[in-house]
Parts: structure tokens; C-alpha cells; sequence
């Protein structure tokens, strides 16, 4: 394939998922066509995965396979990106599966509307118990940086999940996943293609998302440092109009601090984390649902 051939590159980052990436490569493989490049990143696996992976480049040659020491999801994903010759990526998690039909729905897209940055497809959502949620994309309407970005980022009403979208390649490398960040790295990315390019947006399920336990609750171990990070990497990628949004977008961080040590049970930790919130941003901070489960927590340490 030659760059211009290749329309869209499905990047794969793998850390101990020797066990589901059948699934995830059974998904793509009778996908591809030769406008499309298949590229998988081993992360430094310490389980089966390089002896697997092996094994399918030699079924199936067209297979691309980058191995390199653990970096972590936003090192990975880089690493695909960059080796990737797609105008094109979609970035797939090595424990969820691309739904038949997907790639072709995806090439007649962008075949037809070259312009746009992102693609945002519907996905199933798929839980522990077994349960399934089919969920459609979040339309994305046509205004300022700014008013995209509150929505996005404050108001919650777009979302943008990995596995369903597209993403323009040259926007990605304008600012790829911040290599500081193990968890949230993805928010940074999704904030500056948000405003480099218009957003197209398909009804179809194009992905099968499995949730976890455990990726359901995080860690909550140096986690103000990384909200603060989080923060910083947001926004050193955002135009100047965006930037008057920074300390309410901080403000939520801490609120979102104060969430997770709220149903951790602790009470000392949250309320540090509210009063943080609210000198920061105020309004922020009295939307009813935190300022309600704020006093609640007064309430019972006194």
C-alpha cells in the first residue's frame, strides 16, 4: 500500500489481552480491504500476546505488528499513529470488536464527505452481567470553538468514544495522546479534533464496547495531580477563544475528585476537594447535585 491508497488505518494498542484478541482481530480481519491497513501495538505484554500475535502475522501477512516496551494506552496509540498511512484512524481497544459492516460504512462516509475531522458512530455498550445497551451518537452542531468546548467538556452533552469514531490522521498528529497521562489521555485529543474540523456523525453501530469492573471505578491513587495534569494537557492544545473556559474546566475536574472520594467514603478528602471546586468556579460548583451531596456531607460530620 502507498499513503495515498490507504484510506483508513485501524490501530490496535494491546497490554495482556492475549486472551480477548482473537475477538478484537476476528472482528477486523474479514473487514479489510486494500484501502484499509490493520496495525497492532504490543505494549510491553508480559502474557501470550507477542507468541499470538506471531502466529496471525504468519496466517495473515498483511498484519502489521509494532513491539515495544510498556508506555502506556497514549504511547501506544502514538506509536500506531505515527507508523499508520491512513488519511484515517480509528483506534480500537484490544478488549472490544468492530461490528460487520463497520468498515464499509465508515469508507462510504468519508469517501463522500472527505472534509470532516471526526466520524462518531453509535456502539453497544456491553456489562459484566451481560446486559447490552445500544447507545446512538451525540450530534454536533456547527458553532465557535468555545461553545463546542463548554459542551464538550463541561456541559457533557457531545461524546466521543474510541472504537466507534474516526479520526483524521494529520489532526492526530498535530496532537497526539500526552504520554504523561494513564488515565483521561484520550480527553486532550478529542478537545482539539473537536475544533479543528467539522464533525460528521452516522446512526449506525459500528462497535461493541465491553465494560468491566474495574474499569468502572479508577484508581484514585495521586489523583489531583493527575486532574491538574489533565487540565494543563486539555488546554495547551485549545485556541486562545477556548482558554477563559480553563478554571471551570478545573473546577469540574475537582468536582469529579469530589464524586470519587465521596463513594469512596471519604468525607475529609471530598469536602477538600469541593471547597477547591467552588472557589475556583462557583456556578460550577452549585449545580444542585454536587451542592446537595456537599452539604449532606457537612451535615453528618458535624
Amino acid at each position: 500500500m502507498t499513503t495515498s491508497e490507504t484510506l483508513i488505518s485501524v490501530i490496535i494498542p494491546t497490554y495482556n489481552y492475549a486472551h480477548l484478541l482473537p475477538r478484537v482481530l476476528g472482528s477486523v480481519l474479514p473487514q479489510l480491504t486494500d484501502d484499509i491497513e490493520l496495525i497492532v501495538v504490543n505494549d510491553g505484554s508480559t502474557d501470550d500476546t507477542s507468541s499470538l500475535l506471531s502466529d496471525y502475522v504468519s496466517r495473515y501477512p498483511h498484519l502489521q505488528v509494532v513491539e515495544q516496551p510498556n508506555g502506556g494506552a497514549a504511547s501506544a496509540r502514538n506509536s500506531g499513529i505515527r507508523l499508520a498511512k491512513g488519511r484515517y484512524a480509528l483506534l480500537l481497544d484490544a478488549d472490544d470488536e468492530l461490528l460487520p459492516g463497520a468498515l464499509s460504512t465508515l469508507r462510504a462516509t468519508i469517501s463522500s464527505a472527505p472534509q470532516f475531522g471526526m466520524v462518531l458512530g453509535g456502539y453497544i455498550s456491553v456489562y459484566p452481567d451481560g446486559k447490552a445497551r445500544l447507545r446512538a451518537p451525540t450530534p454536533v452542531p456547527v458553532m465557535p470553538a468555545d461553545k463546542l468546548i463548554k459542551q464538550y467538556l463541561l456541559e457533557k452533552s457531545i461524546a466521543i468514544s474510541h472504537c466507534c469514531s474516526l479520526f483524521r490522521r494529520d489532526l492526530l498528529l498535530q496532537r497526539l495522546y500526552p504520554e504523561s497521562l494513564r488515565s483521561g489521555e484520550d480527553i486532550a485529543v478529542f478537545a482539539h479534533l473537536l475544533v479543528s474540523a467539522p464533525v460528521l456523525v452516522v446512526r449506525e453501530p459500528l462497535a461493541r464496547i465491553f465494560k468491566h469492573g474495574d474499569s468502572l471505578r479508577h484508581s484514585r491513587v495521586g489523583e489531583e495531580a493527575i486532574a491538574l495534569e489533565m487540565v494543563k494537557q486539555v488546554f495547551d492544545g485549545l485556541p486562545e477563544s477556548c482558554q477563559y473556559l480553563r478554571k471551570r474546566y478545573e473546577s469540574q475536574r475537582y468536582l469529579s475528585l469530589f464524586r470519587a472520594a465521596q463513594l469512596d467514603s471519604d468525607v475529609d478528602a471530598a469536602l477538600i476537594f469541593y471547597r477547591k471546586a467552588f472557589a475556583l468556579a462557583p456556578l460550577q460548583a452549585l449545580r444542585w447535585g454536587y451542592f446537595r451531596k456537599a452539604i449532606r456531607l457537612l451535615v453528618c460530620k458535624k
